[in-house]
């Protein structure tokens, strides 16, 4: 055994793995369901405390505005008074035309910007989360309702189909929340998500074409070979006016984003730049008339606060299910993006954001939403990212916008009526190019080839099929890479490395070296019905390989196989039963079988189990690798001397 002493040359003491302390049953179930459902542990903080504290806690967490507004100051008013003008400079034309973008009328996306954020600032936890419509909410409305029904045909039944989506969305956002459910929403991977909104950004770019080039007659579907179809066909309704003011302020507005990104602290050009604007352009329309008769305009918007919508919720049989899919979809890429959001800027001040309140915030302002005239909203990242610059220091900015969303519907809507429709197009354009991240596909390429697949799936699946379809598709994806690494988990071979107690992959490490006469494999993963069968074959075909190999290089037979299972995490009665008829067949060709540092609760199955009976003594499960060789050679040479 003198390969054994050269690759482990420190002394080891033998340690017996313990059994982990035993649980009732109830308290097991308990802990798990708490996992589950609070990971964030909640009610800690009603702990301890008198009824009345307890009551003022629960109204606290509840309305996070009663935590921080009785310590509200001046200071801190002209902070966000300062950042919500800013994003209201911004939310105003951003309104405008992610309505158009959603097929509604303009004034619904300035009904969005009102009520929304100041439902908001009353329930959400996030300090620097700028509230309203975004354009990837808007471009899925409008394509999945486009589909069956048309806005210029159909116009009142589109918006009440609108409405009854933003309901929908807002009742399954605020169910994931109150039932803490929130991680169905990690089965939109980032991988899924840069491929969809690349795909939906360069759609709704080229659905932009019809206001830049002043096209009247235009197709209401959303793939990409109708689009040019349409683009190219309808030659003769190009208009050099709309296509002169278009490029203008598309190059205007670029040139804005790209200083602001370049120089963060100059933010404030890319937040004024669309508001700048619609004003010049809405002001050369009114003074070039003779000029600018063949530009489609705005037109008249109405005055006023946001009608009520209850009543045009529409729950008729025929279109229920549409409403209900399209609410689904909207609900879940909204609030993801809302999290995220919420998430990014709270990391950058070292504050907490609450998910499962961040979930029943935003849904609970699309439920008031659909009965006040708005459609789906969430938190913006241009708008936020404008608002964290603008030096926000609570929600309340979201009410500075809002106020200022307020006058403008009262008192400045006959004021665009003379808005160019091209302008608008521009901003969306503006807004929507930056969600192509090249980049980050790039990264995926080179690190995750499947991811990349999946990446690939969404993006193409949203150009040549439907946006819908295209989203579908690259969640199935995922869920099928999911599938493929829980049924088939990674085993790797383990060796020495050399004057260590370390024991790596030979494969990943060339200094690592084999042990004579030892096959030391490693289960990367938690063990269970679906993948207990092929762990028991990849193991046995590890072992004939090994057998193998030895004879072919006429090297000490094969002795003793090592399991290492640091890594699985968890184990199933299938998983169970694969280690003991695994045990039984090494056993069968006079191998002995070790385990080596099972986790508390794989190690209280396996004794209750009674599998550990197979090893014939308590010292077939180990504390490690090096303890389990020692162990086995000392129980070899015993052997060979008896």
């Amino acid at each position: 055994m003198e390969g054994d002493e050269a690759a482990i040359n420190v002394p080891l003491e033998i340690h017996s793995v313990p059994l982990p302390p035993k649980k009732s049953t109830l308290h097991k179930l308990k802990y798990k369901l708490t996992e589950i459902f609070f990971p964030d542990d909640p009610l800690h903080q009603f702990k301890n405390q008198s009824l009345k504290t307890k009551f003022i806690l629960g109204f606290q967490y509840f309305f996070p505005i009663l935590q921080w507004l009785p310590t509200y100051g001046l200071q801190l008013f002209r902070s966000d008074l300062v950042a919500g003008l800013t994003i209201a400079s911004l939310a105003i034309p951003q309104g405008i035309s992610y309505a158009k973008l959603a097929n509604l009328p303009p004034i619904i996306g300035l009904y969005s910007s009102f009520v929304p954020p100041i439902i908001y600032s009353v329930l959400g936890s996030s300090k620097h989360l700028g509230v309203g419509p975004v354009s990837i909410a808007s471009l899925v409305m409008g394509a999945m309702l486009t589909e069956f029904v048309s806005p210029t045909n159909e116009p009142s039944l589109y918006l009440k189909l609108a409405f009854t989506s933003t309901f929908f969305a807002g009742l399954f956002q605020a169910s994931l929340g109150f039932f803490r459910l929130g991680f169905i929403i990690d089965f939109l991977s980032k991988a899924t998500l840069i491929g969809f909104m690349a795909g939906a950004a360069i759609i709704v770019s080229l659905q932009q074409l019809k206001g830049l080039l002043g096209i009247t007659h235009f197709t209401s579907k959303m793939e990409i070979i109708p689009v040019m179809s349409s683009v190219f066909s309808h030659k003769n309704e190009w208009s050099w006016e709309t296509i002169v003011m278009g490029i203008s302020f598309l190059v205007i507005l670029l040139t804005a984003r790209h200083i602001s990104s370049k120089k963060p602290k100059l933010f404030w050009i890319s937040a004024a730049a669309p508001l700048t604007c619609v004003i010049v352009s809405t002001i050369l329309v009114f003074f070039l008339k003779s000029y600018a008769d063949k530009i489609p305009k705005i037109g008249q918007l109405p005055k006023g606060l946001n009608p009520p919508s209850a009543n045009m919720l529409y729950f008729h049989s025929s279109y229920i299910a549409l409403a209900a899919k399209t609410g689904l979809i909207t609900g879940i890429l909204s609030l993801t993006e809302g999290i995220a959001v919420g998430r990014t800027f709270a990391s950058l001040e070292n504050y907490q954001v609450d998910g499962n309140k961040e979930m029943m915030a935003i849904g609970i302002m699309n439920i008031v939403g659909s009965c006040s005239s708005c459609y789906v909203t969430t938190g913006a990242f241009s708008r936020s990212a404008v608002n964290y610059n603008a030096g926000a220091k609570s929600a309340f900015s979201n009410i500075i916008m809002a106020t200022a969303v307020l006058v403008t519907l009262l008192f400045l809507m006959p004021l665009f009526y003379y808005t160019p429709n091209v302008v608008l197009a521009a901003i969306i354009i503006t807004a929507v190019i930056g969600l192509i991240d090249y980049e980050a596909a790039f990264r995926l390429w080179k690190v995750d080839k499947l991811d990349f697949l999946a990446c690939l799936c969404s993006f193409l699946g949203v150009l040549f099929i439907s946006v819908s379809s295209g989203l579908a598709l690259a969640v199935g994806i995922s869920l099928f890479k999911i599938l493929l690494h829980i049924t088939r988990p990674n085993i790797v071979s383990l060796g020495n490395i050399p004057g260590t107690q370390m024991f790596q992959s030979l494969e990943r490490y060339k200094n690592a070296l084999g042990i004579p006469s030892f096959l030391i494999l490693s289960v990367e993963a938690p063990i269970y019905f679906a993948n207990s069968m092929y762990l028991q074959e990849r193991i046995l075909r590890f072992i004939r390989e090994e057998e193998e190999r030895i004879q072919s290089n006429n090297e000490p037979l094969l002795k003793c196989v090592i399991l290492d299972m640091t890594a699985v995490t968890a184990i199933d009665t299938s998983g169970i039963d694969a280690i003991f008829e695994l045990g039984k067949r090494i056993q069968k060709k006079s191998l002995q079988l070790a385990l080596v540092n099972p986790v508390g609760s794989v190690m209280e199955k396996l004794h209750k189990s009674k599998v550990v009976d197979i090893f014939g003594s308590d010292n077939g499960v180990y504390m490690s690798v090096g303890e389990a060789i020692l162990d086995m050679s000392a129980s070899r040479k015993a052997d060979s001397l008896a």
